[in-house]
């Protein structure tokens, strides 16, 4: 057995130090988490904004925090700490709230910003790991980022702390999320472009097979001539409808006509009725198609029938097209 080299060893000493971090500000959040989400939603339903600063690392992380909230619908912008002060500061305005990361929380480019921004009328949320610095005596909520450890073997270089910082942010983004009902459908609208924007934009019927695709064959007829209408479709099912009305009555796939087949080598010339599965798995064709990744999934089919609100068949979900059109 190969034993793990010293730089593997350096290595998971580092993620464990950080996963101890994360667990102690798990079990350390408290009322003060409860008031910064309960402020972030008035300024948010009010129509107003988040900012998010600090300095160094903290800023790189605070940068992060803004996108996350952007993206998950609550509006938030960075401002540069050193250029506020030369106008950047028109950003900010009365109604807003303001993140301010610092882990020291004696940061002087951001302590020399505070008198300004105390000029507004502004709800300041500190991240910080001393809870008795001149930011957290100077802001409305105090988040403690505190670390026993940063993973830094000279404890010097912040890691644990940003870590910690980061994940607080992404906590407050994702209770947010969930307290403003945010849903897959506003999230598709801020992520157009990628697999996540087609996997959310698009509809079933921008993805199904369409109808001269889909074999559609009546409850008598012989299962033999069913076979034929999926080959010349080339679709590993057909959907069996009622002659009147079209509505979807079952469906018989290729492995139900090999189950079969092995019981009863004949059963070519009966009707596909006496085998074919009643109540199959459907989707509706305005659903959208991240639905049809669930679907699958959830019930291990490779094909689902697209029906209208009539309960009518109008094409196929077959996985290999979803494999093609890059949803899968």
């Amino acid at each position: 057995m190969t034993l793990p080299s010293q730089y593997v060893e350096q290595a998971r000493r580092v993620l464990r130090i950080e996963i101890a971090e994360l667990q102690r500000l798990a079990t350390r959040l408290d009322d003060h988490f409860d008031r910064a989400v309960e402020r972030l939603l008035a300024v948010l339903d009010a129509g107003n904004k988040v900012v998010t600063l600090g300095v160094g690392k903290s800023g790189d992380v605070g940068r992060k925090i803004a996108s996350t909230l952007t993206s998950t619908g609550s509006p938030a912008v960075i401002l540069d700490v050193t250029n506020a002060l030369h106008g950047d500061l028109g950003i900010v305005a009365d109604g807003d709230a303001v993140l301010a990361l610092s882990y020291s929380g004696e940061t002087a480019e951001l302590l020399n910003l505070l008198p300004a921004l105390k000029r507004f009328d502004v709800q300041i949320i500190a991240f910080t790991g001393n809870p008795s610095s001149t930011l957290a005596r100077h802001s409305d909520v105090v988040l403690d980022c505190g670390v026993a450890a940063e993973a830094c073997p000279l404890n010097l270089a912040p890691t644990s702390s940003t870590t910690v910082m980061l994940a607080l942010g992404d906590a407050l983004a994702m209770v947010l999320l969930e307290a403003r009902g945010f849903q897959k459908e506003d999230f598709a609208k801020f992520h157009p472009a990628g697999r996540l924007g087609r996997v959310l934009l698009q509809k079933v019927r921008d993805v199904m097979r369409p109808p001269e695709r889909m074999p559609k064959v009546t409850p008598d007829e012989t299962v033999l001539g069913v076979l034929h209408a999926m080959n010349q479709c080339r679709a590993g099912l057909a959907v069996v409808v009622e002659p009147a009305d079209e509505r979807l009555l079952g469906i018989f796939t290729h492995g139900d006509f090999v189950r079969a087949f092995e019981a009863n080598p004949t059963m070519v010339n009966d009707p596909v009725e006496r085998y074919m599965v009643r109540h199959p798995v459907t989707i509706q064709e305005d659903r959208l198609a991240v639905e049809v990744l669930n679907t699958l999934d959830h019930h291990r089919i490779d094909d689902l029938v697209v029906i209208n609100v009539a309960h009518q068949p109008v094409g196929l979900i077959d996985s290999q097209d979803l494999t093609k059109l890059k949803l899968l």
